[in-house]
């Protein structure tokens, strides 16, 4: 698949400074046993299926510790790679290759495990009419990264963070005093182009986010049943998004009740890295 657009590259390499400060500090100590003259020729491999993603942050890396390191791209983000599938291959001085590995290999690693999640759960639901989105449940410093890993996965972002989106949930409707006044009063103030999204409970509450003219509605913790009977109820007129507990056991059959989209923390909360390595090939 074609990849999603990139994060802004400041972005990109703002992370790449944290990760590099936080790995190198002052210096190091290990490659320092490297002759400063030697170059070197390595390869990335995976050790497993994955869903390619990160490239640009490996870039990065390597950008900032060697600018003379050469990296040629086998696959691109968004493609599905198999186990024992060279990615790339590097060409460089051995002090920058080998300061780079690590910090290259788990933006890389942890990139390719957002978006293989992110598949997953996509193919489970292939066929239905429902989107799988992520959440805000997020690595510290991450988001965009991992917002973007989401897309090369083939699901879809919810608000990226506070700023561009409205959705209340239990605690604003208790300090609003009820569904009706948070919605009326999110309609009034919200920026053009930003969705107003109320959490319910229960059917009762359900009717009343649809009275108060809620465009997108969550439901949360619903029953099987109930998510059809809202689906029936609403009749299109709002958009109806599932969150709490969804597994990849059951989506399937959420999203055959014909809601809108599934939202699912796990896909950026719970990662799982995969197993990459980079493997010196030559020394001269």
């Amino acid at each position: 698949m074609n990849a999603p657009n990139l994060p802004p590259t400041d972005t990109i390499a703002a992370a790449v400074r944290i990760a590099l400060a936080e790995d190198i500090g002052n210096g190091d100590l290990t490659a320092a046993l490297i002759p400063a003259t030697g170059t070197t020729h390595a390869s990335v491999i995976t050790r497993e299926d994955t869903i390619l993603c990160g490239c640009a942050w490996f870039d990065e890396v390597f950008h900032q510790v060697e600018p003379q390191i050469r990296i040629t791209w086998d696959a691109n983000d968004g493609d599905a790679v198999g186990a024992g599938q060279r990615l790339c291959q590097l060409q460089g001085p051995a002090r920058g290759l080998l300061t780079g590995e690590r910090s290259a290999l788990n933006f890389l690693q942890a990139l390719s495990g957002t978006a293989s999640a992110a598949r997953r759960y996509v193919d489970a639901i292939r066929g239905t009419r429902t989107i799988i989105l992520d959440t805000r449940k997020t690595l510290p410093g991450m988001r965009l990264a991992q917002k973007y890993a989401v897309r090369c996965g083939g699901a879809q972002n919810h608000r990226v963070g506070l700023y561009d989106g409205i959705l209340i949930k239990e605690n604003h409707i208790a300090a609003a005093g009820s569904i009706t006044a948070a919605v009326g009063a999110a309609k009034a103030s919200a920026p053009a182009g930003v969705f107003v999204e109320v959490e319910v409970e229960n059917l009762p509450e359900l009717h009343e986010a649809l009275a108060a003219g809620a465009e997108r509605i969550l439901l949360d913790n619903f029953s099987r049943d109930d998510i059809r009977q809202a689906v029936a109820e609403t009749a299109g007129r709002a958009k109806l998004e599932v969150s709490g507990g969804v597994t990849l056991a059951d989506i399937r059959g959420l999203a055959e009740t014909g809601v809108d989209y599934i939202s699912i923390g796990d896909i950026t909360k719970n990662l799982r890295a995969i197993d990459l390595s980079m493997r010196i090939e030559q020394r001269r």
